[in-house]
């Protein structure tokens, strides 16, 4: 079945559960329905969530999963704390401000039904900046970038978060100025901003628009400095290394530092420790596939169990870790006791 047939199939499928009602997971003849959020029609996170629902339908017995698209991961989070839906689609970035009751979040904990927490971590996606080629050599590093206007992404969404995580953490003074995507190569040609967001996923496959973007402007890749590198490092975050290949443009850069955050599809405590070890089991065993459908899973299939300790390792104790996340790197020999506190 193609996309586009899973995405009419889940939409009618939503629309009959959700005519249910909501709240806790639907049960009929045995199977338990799930409501499973994720960001818009189009983008990664959808795509990925409905290739990750083909597998999980078919091995995952005694549940029946649906895809609900939404404006974007953070709705999909706060859906879930309000008892809209059974699972989300969830950034480390996001489980910080939901934490700190900061950013797109602020002023939400006092309004939440449920807690969420962090049970599968699918891939990372990994941010920097771009600027017109013409002025590279007048850079560098990101903090070259005060003053200018620069588009780190639409507001509402995790990937820019993490963009300006990353430059307040490298005490960058840019001023954010929001073009839509689908001009901002143009825009950057016009010189209305001086610089924007590029970004990959899977350390290998720049997105979309980000390709267009480059391709409509002659853009160079940023990297940051050694200084601001180290800056990024101690304030926890990760830099890592991108081949520039990866670009269907050129970026004019022989090394392509971003910095990495994490993205998971999880679902909450409603679903037992148990069933949840077993999906993780059914993702692990069937990583090789899920690759196939979508290359977005490829870091999942080079090491599963990797990519759950960096997640957690990257969210913290901002949201609790599902049992069944936590029983399934026990049993593969890769829990840290110091997360036994962190357990819901």
């Amino acid at each position: 079945m193609t996309n586009q047939a899973m995405t009419i199939l889940s939409g009618a499928l939503g629309a009959a559960v959700l005519s249910a009602g909501l709240g806790s997971p639907v049960v009929a003849q045995d199977v338990t329905q799930l409501r499973w959020a994720t960001s818009s029609t189009g983008s990664t996170g959808h795509a990925v969530k409905v290739d990750l629902m083909a597998v999980l339908n078919r091995e995952w017995e005694d549940y029946s999963i649906t895809v609900l698209p939404t404006a974007g991961a953070v709705a999909t989070v706060r859906g879930y704390a309000m008892g809209e839906f059974d699972g989300y689609y969830g950034a480390d970035v996001a489980f910080q401000e939901l934490a700190d009751d900061s950013g797109r979040f602020r002023g939400f904990r006092d309004q939440m039904e449920r807690q969420p927490v962090q049970s599968f971590w699918a891939y990372t996606m990994e941010v920097g900046l771009a600027v017109r080629a013409e002025d590279q050599a007048e850079f560098d590093g990101w903090r070259d970038l005060a003053g200018s206007s620069v588009f780190t992404g639409p507001a509402p969404w995790d990937v820019r978060a993490q963009l300006e995580r990353a430059m307040a953490a490298a005490d960058v003074g840019h001023e954010y100025t929001e073009v839509d995507i689908s001009i901002a190569g143009s825009s950057l040609n016009e010189g209305r901003i001086d610089g924007f967001i590029a970004y990959t996923s899977s350390e290998t496959s720049p997105a979309p628009w980000v390709t267009e973007a480059m391709l409509a402007s002659d853009s160079a890749i940023l990297n940051p400095s050694d200084e601001e590198r180290a800056m990024i490092e101690e304030a926890g975050m990760e830099v890592v290394s991108v081949d520039p290949d990866n670009f269907d443009a050129d970026v004019h850069v022989d090394e392509v530092l971003l910095v990495p955050f994490f993205y998971g599809f999880h679902l909450g405590p409603e679903v037992p420790e148990e069933d949840l070890y077993e999906m993780l089991t059914i993702i692990q065993e069937k990583s090789g596939e899920l690759r196939q459908a979508n290359g977005a899973f490829a870091q999942i299939d080079d090491d599963m169990v990797a990519m759950q300790r960096r997640g957690i390792a990257a969210s913290g104790g901002n949201v609790p870790v599902h049992p069944g996340l936590a029983r399934f790197l026990r049993e593969n020999d890769a829990w840290d006791d110091e997360w036994d506190e962190w357990i819901y």
